[in-house]
């Protein structure tokens, strides 16, 4: 049945898209890049199909879906009518990105972006994706496919066109979307959407603008010169601000490009940074493993915190630690495991059964149920934060002082109790000796503000806490080995290696070179690693029934303590490793199949890429021979 209505509309004599993406085709995660605005972002595909984007917010309702259903979901494509191969980058120092296709008959281009709220005069939409296709050389026919699916699928809207200068609209819940462009659209022949085709010579463009309000006044930015301003002034904005990166060494672009990565996942309005922009992509191909991540994980502060504000970005090392600050206080002295973008903890959850997930891995996840759990080391990780902040020069104020210290008491009164850990490993609490060195890392961070004077802290009993949870985790978290060196393990009593621990050193537990760290890095490398990267610990330790691909951070983790030993060369080579699996145009997932390299789980993964900027700074130190 065809929704679409017309009005002025041209006959259709064409045919749809010849493949439409091949729509039973499922593209690699690999494949996406994303565009964004600091409100929301979009991934588009390798062949120029925008396959997912959330409208008007990063955490809300999917209008495009394909990529957890390729015929349900909904797409917007633009690409060649012919065969084509392509090559992508971004625009240098932006988030623009440039996608060529070069056919038999010539070369094209389309630039997407979407523009930022505020950047231009007079009145702007409320959201806005701008495709701008533009003919190199020969001639390249260009077809587009736009296949609105909103609510994640759940509703198919009629599509009403109202000329040319005002384009294709549709309303769903008080929310309207408009699409204006220079291709001619028609409804398709055998399907809801419109399609359309364009011929392209060099140095003609055609540009296509989605915008979108909420319950207001829709406004239709102009096409033409208009859209092609808008576009010049995103690159500025996006090149002044990749121009406070105060980084110089080696891996800068590398660098560069995690932080405009991590600015794409920062919501502008609160300044929170998001674990990944997507949901239940699988962390293995047909298994279960598939979560919500369009939230934000406490566990990520101190990373990402220290990686915006290491390279240089304080004004965005500060918002975040404003919106840390702010959204615990909700909670406080209880700290939540994960928030949404304004710091609410309520998060309904549901698993939508209608779409059949990326290639057949089901159930699609909304909301996410770890924010029921309790997991200790999100303690360690706000304060840690908040000291990173003030070792670089920041200060706090007195009521951020004060919840500090209440985090340390809330600390002291809970730590011997078991939790579900960083990891989140289902059934019932263990004693994570993670969990209990964040414990320990939120104490001797709070006594050593309280030392140079930045907070008033319970010394007394800050020190007994903290010395009784090092006794603890020396006791009951280490395993001896026969010939003398052993190893930290993943929970008291239990005998698993856990990735995690390797960062016990930067927490300052022993040094680098202490035996027991040492032990615990051999043994992480001898049960851990596949192919040169590192497993989170051993598949048959959660018990799921899928396993799950090696986990991006844990590299980067592994790259850090290396280079803290004087490993310089090994830690190299680590990088060089876990840097490799970045696409190509420099995004990196959540984990990755060992033997193939495929990327696995969400993207583009905050974590991953806050590990990557911090990897980044240690390698940095360690050739300088600083400690």
């Amino acid at each position: 049945m065809n929704h679409a209505t017309t009005k002025d509309a041209p006959v259709l004599t064409g045919t749809e898209l010849a493949s439409a993406d091949d729509a039973a085709a499922y593209p690699p995660i690999a494949d996406y890049a994303i565009v964004g605005d600091c409100r929301t972002v979009a991934l588009i595909s390798r062949q120029g199909s925008v396959d997912w984007l959330c409208m008007p917010a990063i955490s809300g309702a999917s209008v495009f879906a394909a990529l957890l259903d390729r015929r349900r979901g909904g797409r917007f494509a633009l690409r060649p009518a012919a065969p084509f191969r392509t090559e992508r980058r971004y625009l240098d120092g932006t988030n623009v990105l440039e996608t060529t296709f070069i056919t038999a008959g010539g070369r094209a281009r389309v630039i997407d972006l979407m523009p930022l709220r505020g950047d231009a005069a007079g009145l702007e939409p409320e959201r806005e994706l701008l495709r701008i296709a533009e003919g190199l050389e020969g001639e390249v026919e260009m077809e587009a496919l736009y296949d609105p699916r909103p609510d994640y699928a759940r509703f198919q809207p009629r599509l009403t066109y109202r000329g040319r200068a005002l384009g294709w609209v549709f309303q769903h819940r008080g929310e309207a979307f408009n699409l204006l462009t220079e291709l001619e659209m028609r409804p398709a022949p055998d399907g809801p959407g419109l399609v359309g085709r364009t011929v392209l010579r060099p140095g003609e463009r055609r540009r296509m603008s989605l915008s979108h309000a909420t319950r207001d006044m829709l406004v239709i930015p102009p096409l033409g010169a208009g859209a092609d301003r808008r576009m010049g002034s995103i690159v500025e904005w996006w090149r002044a601000w990749s121009g406070q990166c105060s980084f110089g060494g080696r891996h800068r672009e590398a660098a560069l490009r995690s932080a405009l990565t991590l600015k794409l996942l920062t919501c502008g309005l609160s300044g929170a940074v998001l674990a990944a922009a997507t949901t239940s992509l699988p962390e293995a191909i047909g298994g279960v493993r598939n979560w919500d991540y369009r939230f934000c994980w406490l566990r990520d502060a101190a990373t990402t915190l220290r990686a915006f504000a290491g390279i240089g970005f304080r004004h965005e090392g500060r918002a975040y630690l404003d919106w840390l600050l702010h959204s615990t206080r909700l909670t406080q002295p209880r700290l939540i495991v994960l928030y949404d973008v304004h710091g609410r903890t309520e998060h309904p959850y549901l698993e939508l059964d209608h779409l059949e997930g990326c290639r057949g891995s089901a159930p699609v996840r909304v909301g996410n149920n770890a924010v029921e759990q309790v997991q200790h080391d999100v303690y360690g990780s706000a304060i840690s934060a908040s000291a990173a902040w003030v070792a670089g020069g920041g200060r706090l104020a007195r009521d951020e002082q004060r919840l500090l210290v209440g985090f340390g008491r809330q600390v002291c009164k809970t730590w011997r109790q078991p939790d579900s850990g960083l990891w989140e490993v289902p059934g019932p609490p263990r004693h994570y000796v993670h969990s209990k060195l964040m414990c320990w890392s939120a104490l001797d961070d709070l006594l050593a503000l309280d030392a140079a004077g930045h907070i008033r802290a319970p010394q007394d009993l800050f020190l007994r806490e903290r010395d009784a949870l090092r006794a603890a985790i020396e006791e009951n978290g280490f395993q001896p080995a026969p010939d003398g060196s052993g190893s930290y393990v993943g929970a008291f009593g239990e005998d698993w290696a856990d990735a995690s621990l390797l960062i016990m050193a930067r927490l300052g537990f022993h040094h680098a070179r202490h035996p027991r760290i040492v032990g615990t890095l051999a043994r992480i490398q001898r049960e851990l690693e596949r192919e040169g990267l590192l497993l989170r610990y051993a598949p048959e330790v959660d018990g799921l029934p899928s396993r799950e691909g090696a986990f991006g951070i844990c590299g980067f983790w592994g790259v850090e303590l290396l280079a803290m030993q004087g490993r310089v060369e090994e830690a190299e080579a680590l990088f060089d490793r876990a840097a490799s699996l970045a696409n190509d145009v420099g995004l990196l997932a959540e984990e990755y199949d060992p033997v193939s390299g495929a990327a696995l789980g969400n993207v583009p993964q905050a974590f991953t890429h806050a590990g990557l900027i911090s990897a980044v700074l240690t390698l940095d130190q360690a050739r300088k021979g600083l400690p």
